[in-house]
C-alpha cells in the first residue's frame, strides 16, 4: 500500500483509470501516510473523517466500474490551501478570528479540482492571513521543513509544500502574492509555479478589478504533474472578469534535456549586490544554471535596469492597498486587534495613510516596469534569480531580521527577490537547484517567462528536470 504514495500524480491517475489500484486503496494508502507523518509535520489541518473520505473513494470506484471518470484527478486525495474556500471545511486563513468560518461555496480553483475528480481530505497550513514566508499561526501552530524539522518550511503555501514533499499528497495547490508558491517549493525540493496573472481565476473575492497581485496555482514533484494540475485550474471564469480567456494545455510538454539547446537565460543573481543574500545561495543557483548550459542553454549575466528602490516603494504601496482592507474587514470583531499578528496590523495601519495619489503613482511605476520587462525579453527567453535570499531559518524565529551585516527594515524585505514576477504579472516557477553545503536544506532557482508564456516556461522547466535526474531523485527522510 505504501508504494501507491511513491507514484507521481500522472502515474497515479493512469493506475486508477486502468483499474490497477482502486480509489479506496489510494485513499487508504494516503490516509495511512498522513496519520503517520502529519502529527510530526502539521502540514494538513482540519482533516475530514476517514470514513467519510473512504466512502467518497468508494463512489469514485463505482463510477469507474460504470465506465465514468470525472477527469485526471479522479479519486486523488487533495488538500486545499487554507486561503481557498471549500464547502465542508472552514476557511480560517490561519486566524483564530476565522476558526469557525465555514465555506458556503467553493472558490474557482477548488471547484475545478473537485470537478476533475479530486477528493478533498482537508486544508493545508499557512501563516496567518498568508503574510510572511514562514508557516506558523496561533490557530494550528507551525509547519516545519520537510528536510529538517528545526527550520521553516517557507510560506505561505508551506503546508502544501511539506505535504507534497513527504508524499502525503500526490500534488498540491497554493496561492502566490509574494512568492508563496515559489519560496516553499524551493525550500522543500519540489516545483512550485506562479502562473501568469489571470491564468487561474482567483476567488471570486470582494474585489475583482484591482486585487490582481495574488494568484492561485500548482505545486508538484514533477513538471508534467505541475502542468496537468495547472490545466485543471486554468481558464476564464466570468465572475473574475480579468481572468485569461486563452486556453492552457499541458499537452505537448516534453521532458527532454535537449529542449534546453539555444534557450537564452538572463541571470540576475543578486542584482549586482542590491539583494542581501546569504552565502552559498548564488553558488547553488549557478550550479543549476550550469546544468542547463551543459545541455546547450545560453546563460548570460543580466542587469535589471530599473530603479530597485522605486520598485520596492511601489511594492509597499500595492501591498498595503490590497492587504489593508482584508485585515480591516476583521477589525469590527470583538477584541480583534489583540488576536491579529503584528505584521498584519502593520500592513493595516499603514494602509490607512495611503492616499489615492500614492497608489496611482505606484500603479504607474508598475506599468513602467512591465514595459521595461518586455524590452528585456527581446534578448532573453527566461530571466533567472534565486527564489529566496536566505536559507531556511529557525522554526521559532518570526522572520530574518539580518542578512549578513544588513538589517531588514520590514518583515518581508528578505523576500524581495520574489516581487519582480508578481509586479510584472509574469509566469514564474521555482525549480530545485541544490542543497546547502553542510545542512540538509534545499534551495530553488526562480525562472520567469514572458507574459502569458506559461507553456514555454514549463517546457524549459521540464527540460531542466530531465537534465537533473540525480538531484531530483533525492527525498527527505
Amino acid at each position: 500500500m505504501t508504494d501507491i504514495t511513491d507514484l507521481n500524480a500522472c502515474e497515479l491517475s493512469e493506475s486508477i483509470h486502468q483499474r490497477q489500484v482502486s480509489c479506496a486503496e489510494v485513499m487508504q494508502a494516503y490516509l495511512s501516510r498522513i496519520h503517520q507523518l502529519n502529527p510530526i509535520y502539521n502540514a494538513i489541518v482540519n482533516m475530514a473523517p476517514d470514513d467519510v473520505l473512504l466512502a467518497q473513494a468508494d463512489v469514485c470506484d463505482a463510477e469507474l466500474a460504470a465506465g465514468q471518470s470525472r477527469g485526471w484527478m479522479h479519486g486523488m486525495p487533495q488538500a486545499i490551501k487554507d486561503t481557498g474556500s471549500t464547502v465542508g471545511f472552514p476557511t480560517t486563513f490561519g486566524s483564530p478570528l476565522l476558526k469557525d468560518a465555514m465555506a458556503q461555496k467553493d472558490c474557482v480553483m477548488a471547484a475545478r479540482m473537485k470537478a476533475a475528480g479530486s477528493i478533498v481530505v482537508g486544508k493545508t497550513n499557512m501563516p496567518e492571513f498568508g503574510l510572511g514566508s514562514h508557516t506558523f499561526n496561533e490557530l494550528f501552530g507551525a509547519t516545519p521543513n520537510a528536510w529538517d524539522r528545526q527550520v521553516s518550511a517557507g510560506g505561505s503555501s508551506g503546508g502544501a509544500a511539506v505535504a507534497l514533499a513527504q508524499r502525503m499528497l500526490p500534488v498540491a495547490d497554493g496561492s502566490d502574492f509574494m512568492g508563496s508558491l515559489r519560496n516553499p517549493a524551493g525550500w522543500n525540493h519540489v516545483f512550485g509555479m506562479r502562473p501568469s496573472q489571470g491564468r487561474v481565476p482567483y476567488g471570486p473575492g470582494a474585489d475583482v478589478w484591482l486585487d490582481q497581485l495574488g494568484t492561485e496555482g500548482p505545486m508538484a514533484r514533477t513538471v508534467t504533474d505541475l502542468a496537468k494540475l495547472l490545466q485543471v485550474q486554468a481558464g476564464h471564469d466570468p465572475r473574475v472578469p480579468l481572468s485569461l480567456s486563452s486556453p492552457f494545455s499541458a499537452e505537448g510538454l516534453v521532458c527532454d534535456a535537449a529542449k534546453l539547446k539555444g534557450v537564452r537565460i538572463g541571470w540576475l543573481g543578486d542584482l549586482n549586490g542590491y539583494l542581501a543574500t546569504e552565502p552559498g545561495i548564488l553558488e547553488v543557483c549557478e550550479q543549476a544554471l550550469q546544468r542547463m548550459e551543459a545541455q546547450g542553454a545560453i546563460v548570460t549575466p543580466l542587469s535589471l535596469g530599473f530603479d530597485t528602490d522605486r520598485l520596492w516603494q511601489c511594492w509597499l504601496a500595492w501591498r498595503r492597498a490590497l492587504v489593508g482592507p482584508r485585515v480591516g474587514a476583521l477589525m469590527v470583531l470583538p477584541n480583534a486587534r489583540a488576536q491579529i499578528k503584528p505584521e498584519a496590523l502593520w500592513e493595516y495601519d499603514h494602509s490607512l495613510t495611503l492616499s489615492y495619489t500614492d497608489f496611482s503613482k505606484a500603479s504607474q511605476t508598475r506599468t513602467s516596469f512591465y514595459h521595461h520587462l518586455l524590452s528585456l525579453f527581446d534578448n532573453v527567453d527566461v530571466i533567472a534569480l534565486p527564489v529566496a535570499q536566505v536559507w531556511p531559518f529557525a522554526l521559532a524565529q518570526r522572520w530574518p531580521q539580518q542578512i549578513g551585516e544588513r538589517t531588514m527594515d520590514t518583515y518581508h524585505r528578505w523576500m524581495e527577490s520574489t516581487i519582480y514576477a508578481t509586479l510584472g504579472g509574469l509566469p514564474a516557477i521555482s525549480v530545485p537547484a541544490g542543497f546547502h553545503a553542510t545542512q540538509p536544506w534545499p534551495m530553488g532557482l526562480q525562472l520567469m517567462g514572458r507574459p502569458q508564456g506559461d507553456a514555454a516556461l514549463l517546457q524549459v522547466a521540464a527540460a531542466y528536470e530531465a537534465a537533473s535526474a540525480d538531484l531530483l531523485a533525492k527525498r527527505p527522510v
